[in-house]
């Protein structure tokens, strides 16, 4: 009898534990049920802060926050006998339906996930009477960008929904699934000044899910704190017009202020309209986009490399005054023809070389800087030449970022010591080998803002501020890194500024003159291994108290008198007087034959 009692006690005791440890498990351990009784009186709105937005440098508008609405799902308040009516309120197919449900379910059955994303205004007021009448659904607004341009896109860049493989690398642990994200351009390197700080928002609902009131009084709410607008230095319409002059071309267009470092127009052509990446279209645009040859996505005033041919023959000026390897007004007889010229023979001084761009001037210039003449065994002297060239060359800006304020810039390239090691062996190379670099061409490669920049260090005579697109975050000035070339006497700068100037006026650059406007520039017609030339001009102007720096390339456009320093000029003229008053001029590049010209003295 004992015996039986014992075990009847231990069979009660047993359901007990087994009951107790069961409720533990449900209301401690396994939180899907605790989320399910909350689920059931509380809702989290998330309440998205409006992007901060961007500016012109006059104050014009260059994005809007244009209001949409996602469509979330609660699939456990969902009644399936409405699917019928959910499909043709959505236009969606069963096919479509079954999958979106499916994935709710997977990922909840009791909080909401995303159904339907950004609807427009007009879509959300076709169905809005009719939304709210089913179950199962609750509406998120939130903003996304829109335009009143096509303008700036590589500028600006573009904003999209957060990637798994971001919110695993988000050390901030800021966003969260479904939150949008500056992928490129500006909107990416000033992502946590435009962002803002997302709200917090719960209510109370019924046993159907329907929203009853505030939580606790709206006590545990928080605001969303919208983000800090940005002012850039980018003139709209200067960049409107210079964009219009590249319409089919394939090219870039660079202009700065030398005197604060401030970029003017940033032209990348061919480009893509900025609306194509904002909405619910923006995965099929951007697999159009990116799939297209010409590449609109490439930002090829800091991605793009080109040979700088002959404008890097100011930079080889100063370097040969600055080793006293040349007198400012020394004169060279350049005869024969040790590298291929169309300047004729002749006498030339630093002035009428630059103005004639003679090939075989800068050959024995860039010689006697290479050849110093320390030692006996030219392969060595050639190597302790050409390194006291390169420091001089880096000091320039190229061959390495230039820290511009959007993100995938390239270097350049300038080669080194082991780059010719690795092609010809060390102590195996010599003046011989190299001597393409005297006219900018060989292994250099440039980007055209750097070479915008090299317009504006020659218009300051030895510095430049560093180019940047941001001029002010909430109204407040970004502070200015001003870069010496102290490797260069000041005073060498002048030759080099007049031939520039009559590079312009009487030389290859004719097509860019402007009688009320002295403008400084150089030419350049770059070799292109895989097809017909590029044509580049690189100058500033006015020639006394410089404005504007300008940089252009024109991709297999041929010699640079022609597209290049006929765009570069227009730009020049737009920005100094307002206007063009050279509509012949604005005809001929905007028509874009180039391809038809001869050699003559307007080629380089």
């Amino acid at each position: 009898m004992n015996s039986r009692v014992l075990l009847i006690r231990i069979f009660l005791i047993t359901i007990v534990l087994v009951l107790i440890g069961r409720l533990f498990m449900i209301q401690i351990v396994d939180t899907k049920y605790r989320a399910a009784a909350q689920s059931n009186i509380l809702h989290k709105i998330v309440e998205y802060p409006y992007r901060g937005m961007i500016y012109d440098r006059n104050n014009r508008l260059l994005t809007q926050n244009e209001p949409v609405y996602d469509v979330m799902i609660i699939p456990k308040e969902l009644t399936l006998e409405d699917s019928v009516e959910i499909k043709e309120l959505f236009q969606i197919t069963q096919k479509e339906f079954i999958t979106k449900y499916q994935k709710a379910r997977r990922y909840s059955q009791i909080l909401p996930s995303l159904f339907i994303d950004k609807l427009s205004n007009t879509e959300f007021a076709r169905i809005q009477d009719r939304l709210i009448k089913l179950d199962g659904f609750i509406v998120q607004p939130r903003t996304v960008r829109s335009y009143d341009h096509q303008s700036l896109a590589n500028v600006l860049g573009y904003v999209a929904q957060v990637t798994p493989r971001q919110l695993n690398r988000d050390t901030s642990n800021y966003y969260r699934p479904g939150d949008n994200i500056g992928i490129s351009g500006i909107e990416r390197s000033y992502e946590k000044d435009l962002r803002g700080k997302r709200g917090m928002s719960y209510k109370t609902v019924d046993v159907r899910g329907k929203i009853t009131g505030s939580f606790d009084d709206g006590v545990h709410d928080s605001s969303s704190v919208p983000g800090q607008n940005l002012k850039l230095t980018i003139d709209l319409e200067l960049q409107q017009y210079a964009e219009k002059l590249m319409r089919g071309k394939i090219g870039s267009v660079v202009a700065l202020d030398p005197k604060t470092g401030e970029i003017l127009a940033f032209v990348s052509s061919p480009s893509y309209d900025p609306n194509l990446l904002s909405g619910r279209k923006y995965s099929e645009n951007f697999a159009s986009i990116a799939s297209d040859s010409l590449k609109p996505l490439f930002a090829r005033p800091i991605q793009a490399m080109y040979a700088p041919g002959s404008m890097f023959k100011t930079v080889q000026s100063l370097i040969a005054m600055q080793e006293k390897k040349l007198r400012p007004t020394e004169q060279i007889l350049c005869e024969g023809n040790l590298i291929g010229d169309l300047a004729s023979p002749g006498i030339y001084d630093v002035k009428k070389a630059i103005t004639y761009s003679s090939n075989n001037f800068f050959y024995l210039v860039f010689r006697r800087v290479i050849q110093q003449g320390f030692e006996s065994n030219s392969y060595l002297d050639s190597r302790i030449g050409f390194e006291r060239w390169r420091s001089y060359v880096t000091d320039f800006g190229l061959g390495k970022r230039l820290s511009v304020d959007i993100p995938n810039e390239n270097r350049g390239m300038i080669p080194s010591l082991s780059t010719y090691d690795r092609i010809y062996g060390q102590n195996r190379w010599r003046f011989s080998n190299i001597y393409s670099l005297s006219i900018g061409q060989g292994e250099l490669l440039v980007t055209p803002l750097q070479m915008a920049n090299l317009g504006a260090i020659l218009a300051n005579k030895g510095f430049y501020y560093t180019p940047h697109l941001v001029k002010s975050v909430n109204n407040k000035d970004l502070l200015l890194e001003k870069n010496t070339i102290s490797s260069i006497d000041t005073s060498y700068y002048q030759p080099v500024i007049e031939g520039m100037q009559q590079v312009v006026q009487m030389g290859s650059g004719i097509r860019g003159y402007i009688p009320n406007i002295a403008i400084c520039g150089k030419t350049s017609t770059v070799q292109n291994p895989h097809g017909e030339d590029h044509s580049g001009f690189m100058g500033f102007a006015p020639k006394e108290d410089p404005r504007i720096a300008v940089a252009a390339y024109v991709e297999n456009a041929g010699w640079g008198g022609r597209a290049a320093a006929s765009t570069a000029s227009l730009v020049i003229e737009k920005y100094v007087n307002g206007e063009v008053r050279r509509p012949w001029l604005e005809d001929y590049v905007l028509k874009g034959n180039f391809g038809d010209a001869r050699r003559t003295k307007d080629s380089d």
